[in-house]
């Protein structure tokens, strides 16, 4: 009777825990970020925490911020190799798996970071950018934006006019295309050496989301800062190994996915807001923080018309000009 009495007891106790608390998994996750960067507060660790919370702690992380792990550029093969389970993939990184999600990239489709996050999220629920993703050997949980790129420079730079010739810091090939139809130089240099490139004028301006110039400090080293340009996108998308992903328990992939679309609109919200009060911190150091002119935003974007069309083609992807059609029309919405 005894044993009967210990064996019900355990099962009791059994059910009453539930199935999650019998899983445990603590996934490895790669990130380029640092842990005071608003991607990392609001996005990265934000969305581990509620992870865990969700399970009750049948899932941990084990997080490596600042590439500790990994550098930017192989976070995904990081992943596909075992060495890391998740990661936070800046895509431009991945741009030559990845070619279709450089879409983002692009100019004069998205005004804010919620805007362009709820484009991107749609995409990645089905269609090109989520099967591009998938066989990369990944799944996609969620993904966002940082705000439309503006131009930090030492000058004012408005019209073409101003533009031409001059050394532009750009993130990504696409990017260069940008800089290239307004006249300028694309110029590649990683976001940890574009303060000193600046400083010593190795570099005339430089493309850059407002939301994360408090991170690289570049509000010390320029003078003019525009408020309203749409110069392209920069997308993150956090990924889990696929085979590790589908190994999970149900509950465990729908509260990563659930949290995830929540922690994408939270953090686009985040950037978002963060910029008006940069913008009057700025102007407070004398920084002249200006918006386009009608004009000149007419005449901008009529010139960067032929970066989409030059995308298309540079891709040589058969679903490109599809991709290209979507996300129009859902940044347009």
């Amino acid at each position: 009777m005894k044993t009967t009495n210990t064996m019900l007891a355990a099962v009791a106790a059994f059910l009453a825990i539930g199935p999650g608390a019998a899983y445990s998994e603590t996934l490895r996750l790669g990130d380029f970020q640092s842990t005071s960067h608003i991607v990392s507060i609001e996005g990265t660790t934000k969305w581990m925490s509620a992870v865990e919370d969700a399970t009750d702690g049948a899932v941990t992380f084990e997080h490596f911020p600042s590439q500790q792990a990994a550098k930017s550029k192989a976070q995904l093969d990081a992943v596909n190799n075992g060495i890391l389970d998740a990661a936070l993939l800046g895509t431009p990184y991945h741009a030559d798996v990845l070619p279709l999600n450089s879409v983002v990239a692009l100019p004069g489709f998205y005004g804010s970071a919620e805007q362009g996050t709820k484009a991107l999220q749609s995409m990645l629920e089905e269609g090109p950018l989520r099967e591009e993703i998938l066989a990369s050997g990944v799944t996609p949980i969620f993904g966002f934006v940082l705000p439309p790129y503006q131009v930090l420079a030492k000058t004012r730079l408005g019209a073409p006019a101003d533009w031409d010739a001059k050394d532009i810091r750009t993130s990504g090939s696409t990017q260069a295309m940008t800089a290239r139809a307004l006249g300028g130089v694309g110029i590649s240099i990683p976001g940890p050496e574009v303060y000193t490139a600046v400083e010593r004028g190795r570099l005339d301006a430089v493309l850059f989301p407002l939301a994360s110039v408090p991170g690289y400090k570049l509000n010390e080293v320029v003078s003019h800062i525009s408020t309203n340009g749409s110069f392209g996108g920069y997308s993150f998308v956090m990924v889990v190994r696929s085979e590790l992903f589908d190994s999970l328990p149900e509950e465990v992939r729908s509260d990563m996915l659930r949290l995830g679309s929540e922690t994408a609109l939270h953090v686009a919200k985040a950037q978002d807001d963060s910029v008006a009060d940069l913008i009057e911190a700025w102007n407070a150091e004398g920084i002249d923080t200006y918006t386009f002119t009608e004009e000149e935003l007419a005449t901008v974007s009529e010139q960067l018309k032929a970066v989409s069309t030059d995308w298309v083609e540079r891709i040589s992807n058969d679903r490109a000009q599809e991709v290209l059609e979507s996300y129009r029309d859902l940044t347009s919405q």
